[in-house]
């Protein structure tokens, strides 16, 4: 696997306990972070750790955020300071005949890297293009699209994903050899997000 495919490494993201479910590939990672609909960033301001959920897309190899201009999470990015973004999708509960070997079935991504503010007013319509589509694709051609002064009072800034992992669950329970035996029942609760019926706006 070339450097391109492959997210980069250092200590921080290097996954250290059960090797086996991660991962560094690009397709895998972006695939990941394309299914989720919002993620969690960490960041710190004068020594107190914040995590702040929120909507997001990807645009090649950079994630793309947006807020009000007075945002303390968009503030913070756009000085250039580190952050770290989580991405995550329980697919199910694994229950075994021992409650030591009982998880959880996942997908998750966790990266780092620095932001930049998005300055140029296309780019600025791409980014907003880019977090419209993520949510239901083709939307952004079915509404109305900001205007100047929607622009001005909105933050978009955008994260590099260089440092990058993904680790992934999937399967039944894995036992003890002779917890086999015990008359528990064990196996996987599969969960999905499922859409339903839409609501109508009632104006």
């Amino acid at each position: 696997m070339n450097k391109k495919e492959q997210a980069e490494i250092s200590n921080r993201s290097k996954i250290n306990r059960i090797r086996e479910r991660g991962s560094y590939d690009r397709k895998t990672i972006y695939k990941i972070i394309d299914e989720a609909y919002y993620c969690h960033i960490s960041f710190v301001v004068d020594g107190q750790p914040f995590i702040i959920p929120t909507i997001h897309a990807r645009i090649d190899d950079d994630i793309i955020l947006h807020g009000a201009t007075a945002s303390r999470l968009l503030t913070n990015i756009k000085s250039g300071n580190d952050v770290c973004i989580a991405v995550t999708h329980l697919d199910g509960l694994v229950l075994a005949r021992s409650i030591f070997h009982h998880s959880m079935n996942y997908r998750s991504v966790v990266l780092f890297g620095k932001g930049k503010l998005i300055e140029d007013r296309e780019e600025k319509l791409k980014a907003a293009k880019a977090i419209t589509d993520h949510l239901i694709p083709g939307r952004w051609s079915d509404a109305r699209q900001p205007n100047q002064k929607e622009l001005d009072s909105t933050t978009f800034v955008s994260i590099k994903i260089e440092e990058a992992s993904a680790k992934i669950r999937t399967g039944p329970p894995v036992d003890e050899e002779e917890d086999y035996q015990l008359p528990v029942w064990a196996g996987e609760i599969p969960i999905s997000q499922v859409m339903q019926n839409p609501i109508l706006d009632p104006n």
